[in-house]
């Protein structure tokens, strides 16, 4: 008798973890920034592999990595952040590489994104989008405004009127450098100091607003409730295009200091539920026309060069492709990593909490 219960209790158990795995194999999880992906791409992936996708979001990288060590390594199978924090995600074990016998399409990838510096080899990534990082402000508070990072640094070019940094460090810092001369992808210490105390005397303005990342920065300039912000530039244009009206008195540019751009690439993290269906994932978005029609919806830059012939217009001149004049000003984000990092993250903390 009870030979037959631990028999019973076994063929349970066994079908209850039968029936687990199925359930990962049946879904994927995808963290990935907010209003980044087509609804349209997903009802497809989801039809052509017979998976339920399930989305969750983020706002910013910092948001991201907390999440992530936070026991999200095991809870997403895909994410997808900028380049500077990739390096970190490696040595942090929080990532594995990609098994590219699974990735047929890897092959349509631009050439200066097949073996980045943040990811030599690209053995743990397979890049998503590209695109910069710059000042959106109200285009009837400052007619005038200029192509300057004054807009935020300057009380004497803004005396009046509310504006928002960005909550990720290395890009309000690397904004702050940039307005003093050491350029946006500055790593000298003396040079970061000197940042943190200009962002210290800028959060004691009366109109500091606070710091305010991707998506939430748009929405606060389109209400009014700041005139100048920090965004990107397929956030800026993909809003303005669904709510031109809303969004008509606001105009995205790149100082003439330097700016930042990124790229924003696809990894599995380490301990995924469903690693094979990740795979699966970052192929069909590497597919020609997937990539197209991923760049025809969130308006960034497309790192495919399969994809060139279906894009649309508006993706072929500024912002979603700067200018040359432009380009030759921005920089990636430096990855930090050990006493740098640290460094940093201290210089940071004290301008969060002055």
């Amino acid at each position: 008798m009870t030979t037959n219960k631990t028999a019973l209790a076994l063929s349970v158990g066994a079908a209850l973890l039968a029936g687990s795995v199925q359930a990962q194999e049946n879904k994927l999880y995808l963290f990935n920034w907010t209003e980044y992906m087509d609804p349209e791409i997903i009802e497809a992936f989801e039809e052509k592999y017979d998976v339920d996708v399930v989305q969750n979001y983020f706002n910013s990288l910092p948001e991201m990595f907390a999440k992530l060590n936070a026991g999200g390594v095991s809870q997403y199978d895909i994410i997808v952040p900028s380049n500077y924090y990739v390096p970190r995600l490696i040595q942090t074990g929080l990532v594995q590489k990609l098994d590219k016998s699974k990735l047929d399409n890897l092959d349509n990838v631009m050439a200066q994104f097949q073996d980045p510096d943040f990811d030599p080899g690209a053995e743990y990534t397979a890049p998503y989008q590209w695109g910069t990082t710059g000042i959106v402000y109200n285009t009837e508070t400052f007619p005038e405004a200029p192509k300057s990072w004054s807009l935020v640094f300057d009380p004497e070019v803004n005396p009046d009127h509310p504006f928002a940094l960005m909550g990720d460090g290395q890009v309000s810092m690397g904004g702050a450098c940039a307005y003093l001369g050491h350029g946006y992808d500055c790593t000298d210490m003396n040079a970061w100091k000197e940042a943190a105390r200009l962002l210290i005397d800028t959060k004691g303005r009366d109109t500091f607003s606070g710091f305010t990342d991707g998506t939430p920065a748009l929405q606060q300039l389109a209400r009014g409730v700041t005139h100048v912000g920090l965004s990107y530039n397929g956030d800026y244009l993909f809003f303005k295009d669904e709510d031109p009206e809303t969004f008509e008195h606001l105009a995205f540019m790149i100082p003439d200091e330097g700016a930042e751009m990124w790229v924003d690439s696809m990894l599995i993290p380490s301990e995924a539920p469903n690693p094979d269906m990740a795979h699966k994932f970052i192929d069909f978005i590497l597919d020609a026309e997937v990539g197209a029609q991923l760049s025809n919806y969130n308006y960034y830059a497309s790192p495919n060069a399969a994809a060139e012939p279906h894009l649309d217009a508006v993706l072929t001149e500024p912002p979603v492709q700067p200018s040359e004049a432009d380009m030759e000003r921005l920089r990636f984000t430096p990855s930090l990593e050990g006493d740098p990092l640290q460094t940093f993250q201290q210089l940071w903390s004290e301008v969060q909490s002055r």
